[in-house]
């Protein structure tokens, strides 16, 4: 999964010298492996991936931000076909984390 992760954040423009490309490839692991994390987000996802980085939960979050803006700014037609409908604006981080999930799940 990891080569497949890295090319699918390659393609959105999410490269790893990015703080927050650790962080974002925690989470999306946690969730494949465990879908009911993205029911809750702010109270589970963030805190376990901050516990595996080091960090704390609020610190995951503004970092998976910044990787959503510097996703839509690169890529924003990319990101619609991960999605798979179309994006009026910059998706917010459960969608974000939701539609990466979901198109890791289904191409392993």
């Amino acid at each position: 999964m990891d080569k497949t992760m890295e090319q699918m954040l390659y393609s959105i423009g999410l490269t790893s010298n990015y703080k927050g490309y650790r962080q974002l490839a925690q989470a999306l692991r946690i969730a494949v492996e465990e879908p009911e994390a993205l029911e809750a987000v702010t109270k589970w996802l963030y805190p376990a991936v901050a516990r595996k980085c080091g960090t704390n939960w609020k610190a995951v979050e503004r970092n998976i931000r910044a990787m959503i803006e510097i996703a839509w700014q690169t890529a924003p037609e990319r990101l619609e076909r991960l999605s798979g409908c179309s994006l009026e604006r910059r998706p917010r981080p459960a969608q974000f984390l939701a539609f990466l999930t979901h198109h890791l799940s289904h191409i392993q």
